[in-house]
């Protein structure tokens, strides 16, 4: 019985070592993890890429494409279509040629309800699909292009139209397709990708009601892999592969490595997140620059945000990658669509050998270049030391909260053994209806933020008359100030230590548990919430009588990691380095109008596509901010 009872019980030893070396050993494994991340760059740490696929046959074909006569053509002819439709697609040409090239040709239309206002939009995407003559039609490769109309903020993409085109004629006279390839070009970006795959397997990945995907007149089959495509110029000068998904997904490693192979087998250079590789003697310098490189994978992956359309298709099983071709304008070998056409022809090629599914080599790896990779075992260590922290802090707690309920027991027995009144000791150490308030109201804050969007931004709209990102941002605003200062202002008497206590125990955990389930499907983003929150909440403890200096610098720290101030220092810092400049006033204006959309724009992507991003901060995050503040905030007593 004693092990239910007593936490020291079986363990004495290891229980006293953490009571005295529980701070010091809290921080080691937390430097720990960040070091062995750190550590992981070097090449000792890491492993060269390689293929476990072997049935992809990569490089073994006999490359027949020539698709430059035909790309150049389709080229000048969308560039004049381009000019007769300004601000749409013009979907009467695409459908044409498709025609002329024997596909069978659709189009498929979409709807979409924007959340906050009574507007819609309209989009219609077309597609072409060669059915393979040695199957039957049971699975399908994708190759897809978004299309960029010249009003267009994002970079043209009328060179990837025309290259899919071309390379459409080329594989619509060959015999030995064994899957079905479809062609796919789509309109507004990452709507229309995501309407086509919606209707495409009968789901609705958002929320009901918002993107209406409408249903699609032919279909192929399974999809087993895309290849995105962007590209900006009929001549590149290298192209980079994107790998990051929703959610911070990541494709099956073997089809990156394909994928880079290919470019680099036709002389192209090749780069991964705008990067390439470096070959620097200085074993220093080339450290830095690909742990800068992983640093940059990590800040993307964390966001969720897919880094083209290919990171829609990864909830689905498909795995796909984009490939944007840039021409620099330097004087570096350039190369003809003829070039990528091969490049495009080699992957499909080999996807098209695949007898079953991407099975084997690796789904959660992260990339410090192009050539090598750290696997999740290697990795995830990194975070597991991070949050050991919080779980050994959480125990030593308890720990402590076992000492003082056993010397409140001793203290009342000594006390009836000498039949005396004036000794009271308080027998009953926590109070269930005080821990548990506080847990309901913190986390009640955050489920509203997270479910309240559309209703407190069409009452504010109502009333004050004022636009979206700016309801949204001073709802935001006022939830963040109040919440702030109901601690300060409800809390009017001393709590008991073994409250306040034991709710630090219960958020360390929480925290901790957190972390780990974030991490089981983006990793960036636990490890950088580690990152920035583990160090200051090892250092929170229930508000002794005596304050201290530290604790007033912490009441000043954690109030900065807020998740709203976190959100809006991280936006002021990117302001600042892409304009830098310019006046400080005009940085701080720009950031604070990037801040109200970037608020606006996560809670349509958990909407429109099921980012978590929002969700995870203001549905879990937040909450453990609050309860970390209450503890900080709350004077207590042992003994009431």
């Amino acid at each position: 019985m004693g092990l239910l009872t007593d936490p020291r019980a079986g363990n004495g030893e290891m229980a006293k070592f953490i009571l005295k070396w529980e701070r010091p050993l809290c921080y080691m494994l937390y430097f720990a993890g960040i070091i062995w991340l750190m550590l992981l760059v070097l090449p000792y740490f890491n492993d060269n890429t390689y293929y476990s696929e072997n049935a992809l046959l990569p490089g073994l074909v006999k490359k027949e494409s020539n698709l430059r006569p035909a790309a150049k053509q389709f080229y000048h002819e969308l560039s004049s279509e381009r000019e007769r439709f300004p601000d749409s697609m013009p979907y009467a040409w695409i459908l044409a040629k498709f025609h002329q090239l024997h596909l069978e040709v659709f189009t498929h239309n979409f709807t979409l309800n924007y959340p906050f206002k009574n507007q819609k939009y309209l989009g219609q995407n077309v597609y072409g699909i060669i059915r393979a003559p040695r199957a039957a039609s049971t699975e399908a490769i994708v190759v897809s292009v978004p299309y960029r109309p010249l009003t267009s903020i994002h970079a043209d993409t009328t060179a990837s139209i025309a290259l899919l085109l071309s390379f459409a004629q080329f594989c619509r006279k060959q015999k030995y397709w064994a899957k079905d390839i479809i062609f796919l070009v789509t309109e507004h970006e990452q709507l229309g990708i995501q309407a086509w795959l919606d209707a495409y397997h009968g789901v609705t990945s958002g929320h009901e009601g918002i993107l209406i995907s409408g249903d699609l007149p032919g279909r192929a089959g399974s999809i087993q892999a895309a290849i995105n495509l962007e590209l900006h110029s009929m001549f590149v000068t290298s192209i980079d592969v994107k790998v990051e998904g929703l959610n911070g997904q990541l494709p099956n490693l073997d089809l990156f490595n394909l994928a880079q192979n290919m470019i680099n087998k036709e002389g192209i250079r090749r780069s991964f997140q705008r990067r390439f590789d470096t070959y620097e003697k200085d074993r220093l310098k080339k450290w830095w620059y690909q742990f800068s490189t992983l640093m940059s994978m990590t800040l993307t992956q964390a966001t969720g945000i897919p880094t083209g359309n290919h990171g829609l298709f990864h909830r689905f099983g498909i795995e796909a990658i984009t490939l944007e071709g840039f021409d620099s304008g330097k004087n570096e070998m350039k190369h003809h669509l003829y070039h990528v056409g091969r490049v495009v022809e080699s992957i499909i090629r080999s996807l098209n050998n695949l007898l079953e599914r991407f099975h084997q080599s690796y789904f959660f790896y992260i990339l410090p270049c192009t050539d090598r990779f750290i696997s999740i075992s290697l990795y995830m260590l990194s975070l597991v030391l991070m949050v050991a922290s919080l779980f050994i802090k959480a125990y030593s707690m308890w720990l402590r909260l076992q000492d003082i309920n056993v010397k409140a027991e001793a203290e009342q027995k000594n006390a009836d053994d000498k039949k005396t009144s004036k000794v009271k000791v308080c027998l009953h150490p926590f109070f269930v209806g005080c821990i548990a308030s506080e847990i309901l109201w913190t986390h009640a804050i955050g489920f509203t933020l997270m479910s309240s969007p559309r209703l407190s931004t069409a009452l504010i709209t109502q009333y004050f008359n004022l636009k979206t990102e700016d309801a949204l941002y001073y709802s935001f605003v006022t939830a963040t100030v109040l919440s702030i200062m109901w601690p300060l202002i409800a809390i009017k008497r001393i709590a008991k230590y073994n409250n306040i206590a034991l709710i630090c125990v219960i958020t360390c955990v929480e925290f901790a548990t957190a972390l780990t389930c974030v991490a089981m499907q983006n990793f960036s983003l636990a490890w950088l919430a580690a990152v920035i929150y583990v160090p200051v909440a090892l250092s929170i403890t229930p508000k002794q009588p005596v304050s201290s200096r530290f604790r007033k610098l912490l009441y000043v720290i954690w109030l900065l990691l807020h998740p709203f101030f976190v959100m809006s220092f991280a936006i002021l810092i990117y302001s600042y380095i892409n304009y830098g400049d310019e006046a400080i006033l005009t940085i701080l204006y720009r950031s604070l109008r990037a801040t109200k959309q970037g608020l606006v724009l996560s809670i349509i992507d958990s909407m429109i596509y099921g980012n978590w991003f929002y969700n995870v901060t203001v549905a879990v995050m937040l909450p453990i901010w609050l309860m970390f503040w209450s503890v900080i905030c709350q004077s207590t007593q042992v003994s009431a």
